[in-house]
């Protein structure tokens, strides 16, 4: 109560103070649009950023079993942006993924795929928790010269030939020269653009979750294919409580996949169990939270409309099966940071129609070739089909063998 009495002046005296004019402005301060609010900003661009949710600069919420795999080239985007040594919590390095195929309670298929230390000259990815990266973008976000940030806020923006008008819910606005919509899955820019999108229904629910085991994983992913989905597993740092732990992402049938993520920490540990295809990390049990989610991978048909662009989840979403997806976002801002910077040291309008159809050129067709592989690979893993099992068995084993085609696949996935 007493802390109302305090906030409510705060805010008032907030809402009066006028905000100036900006390059870009960013809708949506996720992973994807926070991170490259503080990247452009480090490049003298100046950035507002506005969300809905509250983005306290230092929040310390509980462990609740998610994670994030981030590719090395999206590591390094990340010290750039000044927000990887801003992470209050440690890293755990993926050096090793290992690829199998079976049944659930049987042993994994002897034909098998693994891309060691050999395969790159540096780890395939990191760990982070989610709550790690929130922490520390939410510190950038708020220390860094160049950005506005407006949250929680809630804006509706005219765009023109000319520039757009952002216009906050308060009464404020502010002009910008580019918007960029990473507002997610369900973008709301998107929608009222008009851009239209395509969606494909996995009928699957992921659980995402974290587990502590009896001995380490050395820094070893697992990737175990079932007839119901795949079923991730990766390396976390552990803590005092738990030494050992890993993150779970689990693909099941729409409706089971509930079923089990409600299922009692005993049974649940049991049913993890069947599906490893393996004993290597020995006894398990769930740490956290269990959390669902539909699987569905969808894409918009373009990129770009009058001086606004798409990034992340706003413009495509692709099956966890690789963990490639906020990897694909980072992929996206990576590319729009190169042009964006560029045209600012050259003094060139930020929202020009030229600039924004070089980003879709340069990330939709890659983008669309990952959605088509991973719709690919689901489809051709998640069935219990005899004929297709022994061809993805000789398959997974067959590139098991060629060393420079596992290497091509490790650099794509890298993000290198």
């Amino acid at each position: 109560m007493h802390q109302t009495a305090h906030a409510e002046p705060a805010a008032a005296a907030h809402a009066q103070m006028p905000i100036s004019d900006v390059d870009v402005c960013i809708i949506g301060a996720g992973p994807v649009g926070g991170t490259l609010a503080c990247h452009l900003a480090q490049a003298g661009i100046k950035v507002a950023v506005v969300d809905k949710a509250d983005l306290p600069p230092m929040e310390d919420p509980d462990f609740d079993g998610r994670a994030y795999a981030i590719a090395a080239g999206p590591k390094a985007y990340l010290e750039e942006a000044g927000v990887w040594e801003a992470l209050p919590l440690p890293s755990c390095p993926i050096e090793d993924i290992l690829v199998t195929d079976g049944r659930p309670g049987e042993p994994a298929s002897p034909l098998f795929l693994e891309f060691t230390r050999e395969d790159a000259n540096q780890p395939f990815g990191w760990m982070i928790e989610a709550r790690s990266l929130r922490v520390a973008l939410n510190a950038s976000l708020h220390t860094t010269p160049e950005i506005t940030l407006l949250a929680p806020a809630e804006a509706s923006i005219v765009r023109h030939k000319e520039g757009a008008t952002v216009t906050l819910h308060d009464g404020r606005s502010f002009k910008a020269k580019l918007i960029v919509a990473a507002d997610g899955r369900k973008s709301r820019l998107r929608s009222q653009a008009g851009i239209p999108l395509t969606r494909l229904s996995y009928g699957q629910t992921a659980i995402v979750c974290a587990i502590a085991h009896e001995f380490p994983h050395d820094n070893s992913a697992l990737e175990h294919f079932l007839p119901a989905g795949p079923f991730a597993q990766l390396p976390l740092p552990g803590n005092e409580e738990h030494p050992y732990m890993s993150a779970i992402v689990w693909s099941d049938h729409d409706g089971l996949a509930e079923r089990f993520a409600a299922l009692p920490d005993d049974v649940f540990a049991m049913q993890l169990q069947r599906r490893m295809g393996n004993n290597r990390l020995g006894q398990v049990k769930p740490v956290g939270r269990r959390w669902t989610y539909p699987l569905s991978a969808q894409y918009a048909q373009r990129y770009t409309d009058t001086r606004m662009v798409l990034v992340g989840d706003a413009a495509h979403g692709i099956h966890p099966i690789a963990g490639q997806g906020l990897n694909l976002g980072f992929r996206d801002i990576i590319a729009l940071s190169k042009i964006l910077i560029a045209a600012h040291h050259h003094g060139k309008d930020l929202g020009a129609p030229e600039l924004l159809a070089r980003y879709q050129a340069e990330c939709r067709p890659a983008n669309m070739l990952m959605l088509a592989a991973t719709d690919v690979l689901d489809r051709l893993f998640s069935n219990n089909n005899p004929v297709l099992r022994f061809a993805r068995d000789v398959g997974i084993a067959g590139v098991n063998r060629l060393p420079a085609l596992r290497k091509a696949f490790v650099k794509h996935a890298m993000g290198l």
